[in-house]
């Protein structure tokens, strides 16, 4: 199983580099099915063209007009292969049967009946898959799966057809220890467990997607994360038994990595009576306005007032939503007032070895202080610490976070070929 990003695809002269890989893959013996993404930009183009012609699309049209961008992908990268003297059969997501509930926009994929995909490669034949997207069951309208859609796909019917991995291709050649775009010396992490990928992906890093990352957990794919743009092996995600322990390779670091999410906001509820339900009613809103926070921090009550702050992170796109929500229970619950901060960032370190190893935190917290880095919130797991800063000092939280647990590699290892890090 073989998937494709969209920045693999861009134009017509990497749709046919990456029909050569397919080919290759193919002459070296094996059966290939492969996932593709919309081309370069096409999906944001597709949303653009809606919002012109309409304030608020309807989602069963959206999905209908969006799934075209992987559909035109699909199909042309089977010309390029039939080009090559292969034959090469496309698929809609439907067609590979790709199953999901009925939520337009965000669907879950349900099952995975790939009969027709089967029959292809059954045949000799490549398979071609648009990714992204599937057919209600109860409905049997197009859905789409969401962002990062195209790497579900791609694990869910490599579960499916029971394949022996399932290669991530995009435009760098692996996961790294940060973005190479904000720090250079970013080094390649040859095996990563599930665990691991989870974190970094939840934390902001955009190489895999979370949902994507959890399929294969579950069903214990392997996913090996490589670039198209070269013949570099990539990353490994694998189970945690198997990711090896070598004495000075990354593998045995106590942190793999620093991710970072530029996407978040963070609202203040000042002034919330320190009684029990106050909270609940403020977090029941928030969940009733269908919005996912982050971390949570209170205040301790001050004693002349009783009163408490209560502040929260959230994905910046839903902060007004939240915004409004929360008003209109002001004179509900009695707080004094809301404050609203689109202009935080997150830095978080991860690392399966942290759970061992007393004072990572505190490491950490003084690499920020060196960078002089104001921490306003911070969040642990066994295998992840997270602060919150000022987005204008994010760049610098991570170079230090970087630094502080000797990450970097002493050569410029880190490529992004086509500038998206998809």
């Amino acid at each position: 199983m073989q998937k494709y990003g969209g920045s693999s695809v861009a134009d017509a002269a990497g749709i046919k580099r990456v029909a050569q890989r397919i080919v290759n893959t193919k002459k070296a013996g094996h059966q290939v099915v492969v996932v593709v993404s919309a081309m370069g930009d096409t999906t944001d183009e597709l949303i653009d063209l809606a919002n012109e012609v309409s304030p608020l699309p309807p989602a069963r049209e959206l999905d209908m007009l969006l799934t075209a961008g992987e559909r035109i992908s699909m199909a042309v990268l089977a010309m390029a292969i039939q080009n090559l003297g292969h034959e090469a059969r496309s698929f809609t997501g439907s067609q590979a049967g790709v199953i999901t509930d009925a939520e337009h926009g965000r669907a879950k994929i349900i099952d995975v009946t790939p009969g027709r995909i089967e029959a292809a490669i059954g045949e000799g034949a490549i398979a071609i898959v648009a990714g992204f997207q599937g057919v209600s069951q109860t409905t049997k309208d197009i859905t789409t799966l969401g962002r990062g859609g195209s790497d579900t796909t791609a694990v869910a019917l490599a579960v499916a057809l029971e394949a022996d991995v399932c290669e991530i291709y995009s435009d760098v050649d692996g996961i790294f220890t940060a973005d190479p775009r904000i720090e250079p010396r970013a080094r390649k992490v040859p095996r990563i467990s599930y665990e691991e990928t989870l974190e970094m992906a939840a934390q902001g890093a955009k190489i895999l997607h979370l949902r994507c990352v959890e399929y294969a957990r579950r069903y214990g794919m392997p996913i090996h994360v490589r670039s198209s743009f070269s013949e570099k092996e990539g990353t490994w995600v694998v189970k945690a038994e198997d990711v090896v322990q070598e004495e000075g390779s990354m593998e045995a670091a106590i942190i793999t990595g620093v991710a970072h999410d530029r996407s978040q906001a963070k609202i203040t509820v000042v002034g919330v009576p320190d009684k029990p339900g106050e909270a609940a009613a403020i977090f029941r809103a928030v969940a009733e306005a269908q919005i996912n926070i982050d971390m949570i921090v209170q205040n301790v009550s001050a004693a002349a007032t009783s009163l408490t702050d209560i502040s929260f992170t959230l994905p910046r796109g839903e902060g007004q939503t939240a915004m409004t929500a929360l008003s209109r229970l002001q004179e509900t619950v009695g707080f004094d007032s809301l404050q609203y901060d689109d202009s935080v960032g997150k830095v978080s370190i991860v690392g399966a070895g942290m759970s061992s190893s007393p004072g990572i935190s505190a490491r950490f917290f003084e690499a920020l202080s060196e960078a002089g880095v104001n921490i306003e919130m911070i969040s642990t797991s066994e295998i992840r610490v997270s602060v919150v800063v000022a987005e204008t000092q994010v760049e610098a939280a991570v170079n230090a976070a970087h630094a502080a647990f000797d990450l970097g590699s002493d050569e410029i290892e880190a490529v992004v070929y086509g500038g998206t890090g998809r």
